[in-house]
This record gives C-alpha cells, structure tokens and sequence, in this order.
C-alpha cells in the first residue's frame, strides 16, 4: 500500500482521501477515493469517522490511527482475519501522511448508524425502559462476539463498552467495534453492558480470597470495601428471573466459577431468542443468530450444542 500525502488532518468535512491499493500478484492497481463527511468518535486510538466512497457511493465507517514507531500495531494484522456476524468487518486499508511526516493506518470498515449506548439513551430520555427483546438480542450477540474472538481468534477484546457496540437500526444486528489485544478479559465487560441496559449499576467489590483467584501476584488490596446487595432486591421486580440468574452467573470474580461466554449464550435467558415464531417489534426477522461454524462450537458438549441450536435452525 502507497501512503497518500493529503493535507491537513485529513478528518475535515468535505475532503477528498485518495488511496492507491492493489498491484500485487499481478493484479492491477487502482486508486479508490473516499470523501470525509463527518467525525463519529475519538479517542486515545485515533479518530473514526464517516466517509462516501466516490467510486461506489458506498457510505463506510474510517478509523484512522496513528503509526507510532515506538510500538507494535497488531490491529491490521488482526482486524484481517476477523470474520463474523457479530464484528464489523474490515474492507480494506491504507496508509496516509501528512505535511508533518506523519504516518496513518486507514481501516476502512462497514458503516453502521447506531450504537447501543444511543439506543439506550434513546429510551433514558423517554423515560421509559428498553424492550427485553432488545436487551436480550444486544447481550446474545455479544456473548456470541466474544467467544468467537475468545474460541475462535485466541484474542480478547479490550474496551467492551455501549458506545462500541454497534446496531443495524433495522434488524438489530449488534457488532463490536474497537481495540483488540492479546490479553485476560473479565467476563464483567458484557456484564457491565448488560446491567446498564437492565439497570444502571452493579454493586459490590471482591474480596481478598477472590482478587487472588482473579490475580495471585496482586497484592495491593486497595479497593473500597462495598456489601454486595441480593440481586433479586437490586433490579427491577418486572424482570424475568432469568435475566437476575445470568448476572448472578456472570458476576463471579472467581474465574472458575464464572460461565463462558459459549455457556451464557445457552442461559434461559435467551430462550425467547430461540422461538421458531419470534420476532422484532415491528414483525421483522431476528438478524442470524444460531449459524454457528465448527470453530464456534469447538470443545462444546453435545447437549450445549442442542441448546445453542434450536431444532428449527438445525440443516
């Protein structure tokens, strides 16, 4: 990939982006343009924003980062073989400078409108509760994510938050986007998501016994010691017990007592998920939710296996 000399920060409404791909194997190569529309998000990552390609017309979503020579970039290297209904899919990347001789990595991905944290918010400022249908798609398709990047990739995501959660407005398809990196993920990232859609809070620190399980190196035993309340008295009594059951499950410091991201796919909770006759709100299909691969369903009893999959999924 040719790096593109554009100027400015290249971020500014209106600007063209010209990148030169191709001209490898033989194949020929040709310049794509993208032109900037507005910025989504930024951050200590870099800066996304919205773009229209010029050639297709194709709305797509810019993340551009910045080359640090000082440390390894291993987010094209693994952007690059992510592929999965439940992470925004890379389309293609490039390379561009600016007058100050700086160097950026370009991922060009999928344009998706919404996020999880606008929908609840959405709904925050109607004062009104999200649907449990929708909290029940959200929170599925993140376990889903997540053991595929788990199982599947060996890598974990490390910023699972509402606002990297993307939505397709349409059918609720929900994808990750954001940082991945080779490291221990707590199980409290989708929980912290799922409780902020049911709830708004979680409560209670670990104890000593529990940080060791956690980490037996840490030894600094500084957190506030705050008494972890009943679930059953901390959420809603119009919820279904199923969902109080998954948090319970969920939040276990103790990773051996923790369900796998797999495992919690499976919970009652999602049982309406798997319903032959449901469907959204508005009388639409559900977005694909049970075409596991091989990969997916690695190491997985044949009985987690018939509950991941309902009978009228199954070819």
């Amino acid at each position: 990939m040719e790096a593109t000399v554009i100027n400015g920060n290249g971020t500014e409404a209106g600007q063209i982006i010209s990148a030169t791909i191709g001209g490898e194997n033989g194949q020929p190569k040709q310049t794509i343009s993208y032109k900037v529309e507005h910025v989504i998000g930024t951050g200590s990552f870099g800066v996304v924003f919205q773009a229209k390609c010029l050639e297709s017309g194709e709305s797509v979503a810019i993340k551009k980062v910045l080359q640090d020579k000082r440390y390894k970039n291993r987010e094209l290297q693994i952007m690059r073989i992510l592929e999965h209904p439940n992470v925004v899919e890379l389309k293609r990347c490039f390379f561009s400078s600016t007058d100050k001789d700086e160097l950026y990595l370009n991922l060009v991905l999928e344009y998706v409108s919404e996020t999880v944290y606008q929908v609840s918010k959405h709904y925050s400022k109607m004062n009104q509760h999200m649907p449990i249908l929708h909290v029940q798609l959200y929170v599925y398709q993140i376990f889903r994510g997540l053991n595929y990047l788990h199982r599947v990739v060996c890598v974990c995501h490390r910023d699972i938050k509402p606002q990297n959660l993307l939505v397709n407005p349409h059918n609720h398809q929900s994808l990750y986007l954001g940082r991945q990196c080779i490291q221990l993920l707590l199980i409290c990232g989708p929980l912290a998501v799922m409780a902020e859609l049911l709830l708004g809070q979680i409560l209670g620190t670990p104890t000593r016994e529990e940080i060791k399980c956690m980490n037996p190196n840490y030894n600094e035993f500084k957190f506030p010691q705050i008494k972890a309340h009943p679930w059953h008295k901390i959420f809603h009594k119009r919820l279904p017990p199923e969902a109080v059951d998954l948090v319970s499950r969920l939040l276990q410091y103790s990773p051996n007592l923790r369900c796998t991201a797999l495992e919690a796919c499976a919970h009652p909770f999602f049982d309406d998920l798997r319903d032959p006759n449901v469907c959204l709100l508005n009388g639409q299909a559900l977005p694909p939710l049970f075409n596991f691969t091989d990969n997916e369903l690695a190491g997985a009893s044949p009985e987690l296996c018939r509950r991941l999959i309902p009978e009228h999924a199954r070819t």
